[in-house]
């Protein structure tokens, strides 16, 4: 049984990141938790001078509350899946700290967030929660963009640098993606010229050649491009990519291909799914 943790704030976008989730786990036993925080400065704040901190406090939650019914019977007009259970959580305390507080006492195994692309990771949005999460939440993170839509997973692209070792339990976690999607992994390595790889980078890549064995299907790809995210949109349109994962503490990759502003040409910010990973 897995754990699913989904923020809301209830728009079309954070819909979109349902939908997705409740197809990507389509063939799992999942417990979703539907979490919906009210942003901190509805809580303490108040337009009128009359109203004391808790009859805020319980319009705002009895608001919350009508909310997330509704969205509770949209989902039940989708197509029943036995295999889904569904929950729901209205906190009110700041939204980092409720994610940390959920993931604890839910056991969560994946917490799913819609985005609005590159330039709404930095919004005020959910989308600026997507960017907080993924970066400060120990939790594998599927991120869901404004215009990505599920279909069968093929191929699923894994950037990296070699430069650091991948725990079991990050490769635990790609290979249950890839089994669960019957997809293959490509191993990406960017780099501004082409050069060989250091004694370090070939152990990293070794050992993760190793791990994948035949318990996945693999391959290693090398793009010689000074521009990370240029490469990255390349690989993707020429090839089934479906999704991408990365693991945050490689900052370098991490950081340019998910925190660039939005450059032309470069589309797979809004359309591609990213399992981001820690450690």
């Amino acid at each position: 049984m897995k754990n699913i943790l989904i923020p809301t704030d209830f728009s079309e976008n954070s819909w979109n990141s349902i939908t997705y989730a409740l197809s990507f786990f389509k063939k799992v036993k999942c417990n979703f938790h539907l979490l919906h925080v009210s942003p901190y400065q509805e809580v303490i704040g108040s337009d009128s001078f009359f109203e004391s901190k808790d009859q805020v406090v319980e319009k705002v939650t009895r608001n919350d509350k009508e909310q997330m019914q509704l969205l509770l019977k949209r989902i039940q007009k989708l197509p029943l899946n036995t295999k889904h259970r569904f929950f729901t959580v209205n906190e009110h305390i700041f939204f980092v700290d409720t994610i940390r507080k959920q993931v604890e006492e839910k056991n969560i195994d994946f917490i799913v967030m819609g985005t609005k692309g590159a330039s709404g990771l930095k919004e005020k949005t959910i989308g600026s929660n997507t960017g907080d999460v993924i970066t400060k939440v120990k939790c594998p993170v599927l991120v869901i963009p404004e215009k990505a839509k599920y279909s069968n997973i093929n191929e699923i692209a894994f950037p990296t640098d070699y430069n650091i070792f991948y725990r079991n339990r990050i490769l635990n976690t790609i290979t249950e993606v890839l089994n669960l999607n019957h997809a293959a992994l490509r191993v990406l390595h960017i780099s501004k010229r082409e050069q060989e790889l250091t004694d370090l980078q070939k152990k990293n890549k070794d050992f993760l050649n190793d791990y994948l064995g035949e318990s996945a299907e693999h391959s290693f790809h090398f793009l010689s491009n000074p521009n990370i995210e240029q490469a990255v949109q390349c690989f993707v349109e020429s090839r089934n990519i479906g999704m991408i994962t990365m693991v945050a503490k490689n900052l370098n990759f991490f950081q340019r291909i998910l925190f660039q502003p939005t450059v032309e040409k470069i589309s797979y910010h809004i359309s591609i799914p990213f399992l981001v990973l820690h450690e």
